[in-house]
């Protein structure tokens, strides 16, 4: 009777505390929806969901070849390019890249970034009439279409001229119909702030050598992925012949993209869906390129190549696109070319307990003084602090460290850096587990407790009667 009477007790305590109990707060599943998956109706059946895995927020930013293979992942190619990247189109992630915040001249690759900020301010069927005033204070040896003074063009046909020719002599009277040429430039400046472009400086909208004019190989690449989303941008930079008008005839003009051609003894790339390619003398040969294989489309960017020869960007571009269609899904990625989110992002789980364990500080307010010093670097726009902190948690290379284990559990710490460099922290779980769950078990199992420690007491109590 005691020992019914001690469960009846516990059975009891256990229910009121339940019942008394608020539900549980959100989870991980809720918090950040974009990097945890919803959990499913039945587990029957279900496949295993891939591990997380631990993304430097920095990483992009240090010199040299980022890449992490997995078993099965193929060797990365030789490259001679100062820069390059290699990123998924569709999911923006960056499955490998050298020096990819490196600042160099971009040469006409910049013009994809000319044409996402003018694009789309003009019809296509819109006619203009060229001024002189509009073709003047073009670049000494700049590539042209041909356009004439006093004739009248439709915008597509500037925008053909843009794209297979490069004609600085388009850029500009495309510029002059949208503000000018300085309102052109700052006009592109911020656009390039809005896709999170920060290594881009605009001083002349076609690309042309100019003093302080940089970009990066991750810049180009965000340009590309940002105009494979417009139709517009992807039609013209696909597009491999067309006529320009000349008054009452046209002449055919040919784009000098060679992986979307085939000139000059370049093969064809198959899949190729264009985009822009430049060249300068301090920029040498710039590239950006996409390509579509199956249900997958690759964006790859390539600055200045630095042995063989001038069609070496071609050769070197091909190769790391053939790299990252082998590659997919055999490498975990680098970085992210989405602004804000991905760009300072960092998600731990430890291997070595399935995802079952983290790293967290101890001493100092543990987890949350990690998010507390990734908010000051992010404030400060300091991603080089940013990534310290991530490897803070990571490694425990300062300060005492300490690995928290809990079974099938594990926590997961997330930094998302906006476009201003500011960083918000979310301390989540992967499970039903943490403080939200593990403040009522831990009262429910005091009530046990409580009950079993009555019962012992009683029964120990009979005996000495």
């Amino acid at each position: 009777m005691i020992v019914t009477s001690a469960a009846r007790h516990a059975a009891a305590g256990t229910a009121a505390l339940l019942f008394a109990l608020p539900a549980p707060a959100a989870t991980a599943s809720s918090l950040v929806p974009d990097l945890l998956p919803a959990a499913p109706a039945s587990s029957v059946g279900e496949p295993t969901p891939p591990a997380r895995h631990f993304v430097d927020p920095a990483r992009l930013h240090r010199e040299g070849t980022q890449v992490q293979r997995l078993p099965g992942a193929p060797a990365l190619p030789s490259v001679s390019a100062l820069s390059w990247v290699v990123a998924d189109a569709s999911s923006g992630e960056v499955l490998a890249a050298h020096d990819a915040h490196r600042k160099l001249p971009p040469a006409s690759t910049l013009k994809a970034l000319f044409a996402l900020t003018a694009l789309p301010r003009n019809e296509p069927s819109e006619r203009h009439t060229v001024a002189d005033a509009e073709l003047t204070g073009i670049g000494e040896g700049s590539s042209l279409v041909g356009v004439k003074e006093g004739y009248t063009y439709q915008v597509s046909d500037l925008w053909n001229g843009v794209f297979l020719s490069s004609g600085n002599d388009a850029v500009h009277v495309l510029a002059a119909m949208n503000g000018g040429w300085e309102s052109m430039s700052r006009q592109m400046q911020e656009k390039a702030r809005s896709l999170g472009a920060r290594d881009t400086h605009v001083v002349s909208p076609d690309g042309y050598d100019e003093p302080g004019q940089v970009s990066s190989a991750f810049d180009l690449a965000v340009f590309g992925r940002a105009g494979l989303q417009d139709p517009a941008f992807t039609r013209y930079c696909s597009t491999a012949y067309a006529d320009f008008p000349a008054g009452s005839w046209s002449y055919g003009i040919a784009n000098t993209n060679r992986l979307l051609t085939g000139a000059d003894g370049v093969a064809r790339y198959p899949g190729l869906l264009g985009i822009k390619n430049g060249y300068t003398t301090n920029a040498g040969n710039t590239l950006i390129s996409a390509a579509r294989r199956g249900d997958r489309t690759l964006v790859v960017s390539v600055m200045n190549p630095q042995s063989g020869g001038g069609l070496a960007v071609y050769e070197e571009t091909r190769a790391l696109l053939d790299w990252g269609f082998e590659a997919a899904g055999r490498v975990q990625p680098v970085g992210s070319l989405l602004p804000g989110k991905g760009r300072a992002k960092a998600v731990a789980a430890s291997p070595q307990a399935g995802g079952a364990a983290v790293r967290a500080a101890k001493g100092k307010g543990g987890a949350q003084a990690v998010v507390t010093e990734a908010e000051r670097a992010g404030e400060s726009g300091d991603v080089k602090k940013v990534g310290e902190v991530a490897d803070l948690r990571d490694t425990g290379e300062a300060g005492e460290v300490g690995e928290v284990a809990a079974g099938s559990e594990a926590d997961v710490l997330e930094t998302a850096a906006d476009d201003t460099g500011a960083v918000s922290a979310t301390t989540a779980q992967d499970s039903p587990s943490g403080l939200s769950y593990g403040f009522p078990l831990a009262l429910v199992g005091s009530a046990c407790a409580a009950a079993v420690a009555l019962w012992a007491w009683r029964r120990r109590t009979a005996h000495q009667g």
